[in-house]
């Protein structure tokens, strides 16, 4: 690696991630290119998209992530085969592509991400707001702008889940299904629709009226039995009480990382999943995770 690529790549972990790539990606576009020392194909593709974003002169940054080293947020982000390259813009991820692309492709890839028409930035726009007001908890103006965008680009992944989220938050998950049927097939696997879908299937095993109070006074009864308090943080999740889910969990994990073979922290990762990569719950979830992991 040259020292001007140097300057626009650089090497991550799943510690670093969120700064490295969710939050950088405010300030500049984003590229990420999952891959691993044993994959062929990613010998090849490494030095190509290298080439081009040193050739971009600092306007897009690379991360690289070693899959075998790094495996969660691959993993989240749905990624079954490397190499696996995703775009990342104000925060979230707008694209990806799979395999060794040719220089052209990955040139076009790039060019795309950067070029942003007019009515690219007016949705782009959009959706930020509607972000913004969905996490401050204006549901109704959040799924005003989603329907708005959707009316201008209906395959617009972003906007179909984020609607999707709108009714799931005023509890109506047949709707919510309904809004996710939008999803054009090429797009079924992205991570936002997943997360939606999770949420969906948590919503499916409610608790009844009373069993929090029984769940609760079984964990303050017993606060070291992790399966009662594993038990009273699936309640949580399917309630959409996603914070007081993740809570209970990480206190599981602070007893014992590898608790059940790991059933914890799987849990954990599908509560993020469905919480959303964006929300409040699931960035400071992750960072909580990541303290106890790497500590």
């Amino acid at each position: 690696m040259t020292d001007i690529a140097a300057l626009n790549t650089k090497d991550s972990t799943d510690q670093d991630f969120m700064a490295d790539v969710v939050e950088a990606s405010n300030t500049q576009p984003v590229i990420v290119d999952f891959w691993a020392p044993w994959c062929g194909p990613c010998k090849q593709l490494g030095p190509v998209i290298e080439r081009v974003v040193e050739g971009k002169k600092g306007a897009v940054k690379l991360v690289k992530i070693n899959i075998d080293e790094n495996p969660a947020y691959a993993g989240q982000l749905g990624v079954r085969s490397i190499p696996a390259v995703y775009a990342f813009d104000k925060g979230r991820p707008v694209d990806a592509f799979m395999g060794a692309l040719p220089e052209s492709q990955v040139k076009g890839f790039i060019d795309k991400l950067l070029s942003g028409t007019d009515s690219a930035q007016v949705i782009a726009e959009a959706l930020a707001q509607a972000e913004t007001a969905s996490q401050a908890g204006d549901i109704s103006t959040a799924a005003q702008i989603y329907a708005s965008v959707i009316q201008e680009d209906p395959e617009n992944v972003t906007a179909i889940a984020g609607l999707a989220r709108c009714y799931l938050a005023n509890g109506d998950k047949e709707r919510a299904s309904a809004t996710l049927d939008m999803v054009p097939e090429s797009k079924k696997h992205d991570s936002g629709v997943k997360g939606v879908r999770m949420a969906i299937e948590m919503m499916e095993d409610a608790p009844a009226p009373g069993e929090f109070d029984e769940a609760l006074e079984a964990v303050t009864a017993a606060p070291n039995d992790h399966a009662k308090r594993f038990e009273l943080a699936e309640k949580f999740a399917g309630a959409t009480r996603y914070k007081d889910a993740i809570d209970h969990l990480l206190i599981i994990l602070g007893a014992k990382l590898d608790w059940e073979g790991g059933k914890a922290k799987e849990k954990l990762l599908q509560v993020f999943e469905a919480a959303g990569p964006t929300d409040p719950a699931t960035v400071e979830g992750r960072r909580r995770l990541a303290s106890l992991m790497f500590a």
